[in-house]
C-alpha cells in the first residue's frame, strides 16, 4: 500500500455507506432533510486522506501483524482492520466538520475549488427565492451541518472501536480521540483570538504566539493525533507512543508551515482557494510574523492596515505578496519546514517500530511537506 490507494478506497466506501444510512434516516423525518447531508458529500469525496493514512500506519507500527507485513497490500484482513478503517473514516468526517466551521469563521467563499458549504446553502436560498436573508440561512445551515458531522464522527469512531479485539486498546484510542477534539477546538479559538488581539501583545511575542497556534490548531490534529490514535488501537507500548509523538509533532508543524506558504503564494487552480486568501482573512501566521520583523516600521504599518481586509483586490494582494517575499520570510519558513522534517525523521530513525512502518511514515512525511495544495 505504498501510495495508500487501497486504504483511501476503503475509507471512501465506509464514509459513503454511513452517509447513505444517515440520509435515509433524515429523509424519514422530512424529505427535504436529505439535502442537509447532501452538502457533506462534496466535502467527503476524495481528498488526500492524510489523517486516515497516519492513523493506519500508526496502527500498523504497533499492531502485532509481523514485521514488514502490510495487510492491505497483502490482501489479508486481520480482525482489527475493519475497525481501524472505520476509525480512520471517523477522522476524515471530523476533519470535514472542522472545515465547515472554519470556512464559516473565515468567511471563505470556496473550498477545493467549489463553493464553501455555507455559500452553497446561501446560493440554494437565493435560487429558490425563499424568505429571509440568504446569507443568514447559509451560515446557520452550515453550522448545523458541521455539528451533525461532529456527531457522525463520534458514531463512526465508536463503530470502529467496537470492532477492535482488545477493549483496552479501543478505550485508549477513544481517549486520544477525545483529547484531539479538545485540543483542536482550543487551537481554533486561539487562532481567532490572535486575529482579534494581536496588536495588544508585544511585537517580540508575535512569532511565539503564531507558533503556538500552529501546534494546537493544526500540528497535533493533522499528524500527531491520527498517528497516536491508530497506535493506541494497535496496543502500542509507551515507548512507541512517545516515538510517534516525537515524529508527529514536528512533522505537523512542517505540514502547517507549508499550508501557510500556500495560503499566500499558492496557485488557486491547484489549491482551490482564491490567491492570498489568508491575507484577506487576517491569519497571524509564522510567515507573517517573520515578515513583519524584517520590515521597516512604515512598511509594517501599511501591511497592518491591509491584512484582514476581506475586500482586498488583486493589486493589493500582489503588493502584500511582494512585500512578504522581499522580507525574506518565505525562505525562512522553508528553512523551518526543513528543520522540522529533519527533527521528525531523526525521531523516526530511533523509533522502536518495524522497518516497514518507518519507511512508510518517511514517505508520508515527504508527501505532506512537499505538496502544492
Amino acid at each position: 500500500m505504498a501510495d495508500g490507494t487501497r486504504l483511501v478506497d476503503l475509507v471512501q466506501q465506509a464514509i459513503d455507506g454511513f452517509l447513505a444510512e444517515r440520509t435515509q434516516e433524515l429523509e424519514a423525518i422530512a424529505p427535504d432533510l436529505g439535502e442537509l447531508v447532501g452538502n457533506a458529500h462534496g466535502m467527503l469525496a476524495g481528498g488526500k486522506r492524510f489523517r486516515a493514512l497516519f492513523c493506519y500506519w500508526g496502527w500498523q507500527s504497533s499492531a502485532s501483524t509481523g514485521d514488514g507485513f502490510d495487510p492491505l497490500a497483502a490482501g489479508s484482513a486481520p480482525s482489527d482492520l475493519p475497525g481501524v478503517v472505520l476509525v480512520a473514516s471517523a477522522l476524515e468526517v471530523f476533519h470535514a466538520a472542522a472545515l465547515v466551521h472554519d470556512d464559516i469563521m473565515d468567511n471563505s467563499d470556496t473550498r477545493r475549488g467549489e463553493p464553501s458549504v455555507h455559500r452553497a446553502f446561501q446560493a440554494r436560498h437565493e435560487q429558490r427565492e425563499w424568505a429571509g436573508s440568504p446569507e443568514q440561512f447559509g451560515r446557520s445551515s452550515a453550522l448545523l451541518l458541521g455539528d451533525l458531522l461532529l456527531g457522525f464522527s463520534d458514531e463512526l469512531f465508536d463503530r470502529g472501536r467496537d470492532r477492535i479485539a482488545s477493549r483496552a486498546a479501543g478505550l485508549a484510542g477513544r481517549a486520544e480521540f477525545n483529547r484531539m477534539r479538545t485540543e483542536v477546538t482550543a487551537g481554533q479559538y486561539h487562532d481567532i483570538l490572535e486575529e482579534a488581539s494581536w496588536h495588544a501583545h508585544p511585537e517580540s511575542e508575535s512569532l511565539q504566539r503564531a507558533h503556538r497556534v500552529i501546534v494546537w490548531k493544526s500540528a497535533k490534529y493533522s499528524v500527531e493525533a491520527p498517528l497516536v490514535i491508530g497506535a493506541a488501537l494497535g496496543g502500542a507500548n509507551p515507548a512507541q507512543l512517545d516515538a510517534l509523538r516525537a515524529f508527529g509533532l514536528p512533522l505537523g508543524v512542517a505540514y502547517q508551515l507549508r499550508d501557510d506558504l500556500l495560503g499566500v503564494f499558492g496557485d488557486p487552480a491547484v489549491t482551490g482557494k482564491p490567491a492570498g486568501d489568508d491575507l484577506r482573512e487576517g491569519k497571524r501566521t509564522v510567515l507573517l510574523a517573520l515578515a513583519r520583523q524584517a520590515m521597516a516600521p512604515h512598511v509594517r504599518r501599511i501591511v497592518d492596515e491591509l491584512i484582514g481586509d476581506p475586500e482586498l483586490d488583486g493589486s493589493q494582494i500582489e503588493l502584500l505578496r511582494t512585500t512578504i517575499r522581499d522580507s525574506g520570510a518565505p525562505e525562512q519558513v522553508e528553512a523551518l519546514i526543513a528543520r522540522n522534517v529533519a527533527k521528525a525523521m531523526a525521531a523516526m530513525a530511533q523509533a522502536p517500530l518495524s522497518p516497514s512502518s518507518r519507511e512508510q511514515l518517511g514517505r508520508l512525511a515527504d508527501r505532506v511537506t512537499r505538496r502544492t495544495s
